[in-house]
């Protein structure tokens, strides 16, 4: 068994909790580890947080104001996909540059979202689609508690 489910949310900081207490709570009943449930749920904050302050924007079939939420979960994994349509990340930004800018200093107050879902989650991709926004998908190897409804034998 597997289960998946996607969410289109306004961009508005009211939704970023919504999304993290559905996957909270859609681990818990399938019997995920409290801790990997806790780190996800920290990661797909984050990630919400930067489609809410950074995804404005109006992309073609996009719902204005708006963002994407996809979470996957199946025996083995659970793979969170967050895309807004902002203007993307700047230009000729590979991967190597997203991480080096979002090392912020120890002191600042935000800056470090990015860099926080690459130490939570086992597998981060960045993607751009630049004037139609970015894309954050992360995936982490799930464990399970004893007798969980998705547990690979």
């Amino acid at each position: 068994m597997s289960i998946w489910w996607s969410l289109h949310l306004r961009r508005e900081a009211a939704s970023i909790p919504l999304a993290r207490r559905l996957l909270l709570g859609t681990m818990e009943t399938a019997g995920v580890d409290p801790d990997i449930s806790f780190d996800l749920s920290v990661a797909l904050s984050e990630a919400c947080a930067n489609a809410v302050e950074h995804g404005g924007g109006h992309g073609p079939g996009e719902i204005p104001g708006a963002y994407r939420v996809t979470a996957y979960l199946d025996g083995e994994k659970c793979r969170i996909e967050v895309a807004d349509s902002g203007p993307g990340f700047p230009a000729r930004q590979g991967r190597a540059r997203v991480r080096a800018r979002t090392q912020a200093p120890t002191t600042a107050e935000n800056g470090r979202g990015l860099c926080l879902i690459e130490q939570l989650a086992d597998h981060v991709h960045f993607g751009n689609r630049p004037g139609r926004g970015a894309v954050v998908s992360f995936d982490k190897v799930l464990k399970w508690r004893e007798g969980a409804l998705l547990k690979v034998s």
